[in-house]
């Protein structure tokens, strides 16, 4: 073989995209695990290669758990037209492809190229209401050289689009003017009635408690741009809101909060529906 051929080769095989340094370590094991399931015949085609995953937590698992907040916690019918803001390699849209009609319209906005592309390849072709967009929204760790700055970003879609939209674990690394710029989009492309479903990390007087006995798993302590981090060196890696700004951030742009908040697990709560809080919201009619 010419020895530009294996040059390609071994470019080829070096994974690109928006992972540590650990998880490129690790990236020879997981390539292995899946040639043993592809020769095995585990490969489920709608779950994404371990070696591509840039999130962790079970796919499926996770999936399933917030489809049935989604539907019991957010309302969501099978025949709504949904957007899912930060759709990364499907988790969340693999579930729904089960649950919605095939003439609901599915969109998935990601900033993520490989989640884009992986998605389009095995969701779409299966199940043509899912469509896949890629964001071109700066990120530092995802998408560095994008085009536009999350607080400037247009979501590339008409208003009154859509009847239900949801972002899990996107908020939790937003700060505050930015989040309050998406939540402003939302409202736009949610029809009169339609809902948002979002996951942050809020911060009451209980959750400060908490913190103060050790009991979280999470330690908001470090005040940056209005909102709390817990790592200076990896500030988006989890970022926390007051609770009366969670509140505002809604109100300002038309979304009534639907009570009560769900706070989530992360904190040392116990009984919580997830881990991040969720918060439920209704764009009312003008």
């Amino acid at each position: 073989m010419p020895i530009k051929r294996v040059l390609q080769k071994i470019e080829q095989a070096i994974p690109s995209g928006p992972y540590t340094l650990r998880e490129l370590l690790f990236w020879p094991w997981l390539a292995s695990l899946d040639v043993v399931d592809a020769l095995v015949g585990k490969r489920d085609p709608l779950i994404p290669p371990r070696r591509m995953r840039f999130i962790g937590g079970d796919f499926h698992a996770v999936g399933r758990e917030f489809l049935r907040h989604f539907i019991e916690l957010g309302g969501l019918r099978p025949e709504q037209d949904v957007l899912d803001v930060g759709s990364g390699l499907g988790r969340m849209a693999v579930p729904l492809t089960t649950f919605l009609c095939r003439s609901a319209e599915y969109r998935g906005l990601e900033v993520v190229e490989i989640g884009v592309r992986w998605c389009r390849r095995a969701v779409t072709p299966r199940f043509p209401n899912f469509q896949f967009i890629q964001a071109d929204v700066r990120n530092e760790r995802y998408n560095p050289e994008g085009r536009y700055a999350a607080s400037e970003y247009r979501f590339p879609f008409d208003d009154e689009s859509f009847d239900f939209v949801f972002l899990t674990s996107v908020f939790t690394h937003m700060y505050p003017r930015d989040v309050a710029h998406y939540l402003d989009e939302i409202a736009r492309v949610l029809r009169p009635g339609g809902r948002c479903f979002a996951t942050f990390f809020i911060l009451t007087d209980e959750a400060r408690r908490l913190m103060t006995e050790d009991a979280t798993r999470l330690n908001f302590r470090v005040p940056v741009d209005g909102a709390w981090i817990t790592n200076q060196s990896n500030p988006e890696g989890a970022i926390a809101f007051d609770e009366l700004s969670v509140r505002s951030m809604h109100a300002d742009v038309g979304l009534e909060i639907i009570e009560p908040i769900h706070f989530g697990s992360w904190s040392g709560r116990r009984n919580s529906a997830s881990f991040q809080d969720i918060v439920v919201s209704v764009r009312r009619p003008a």
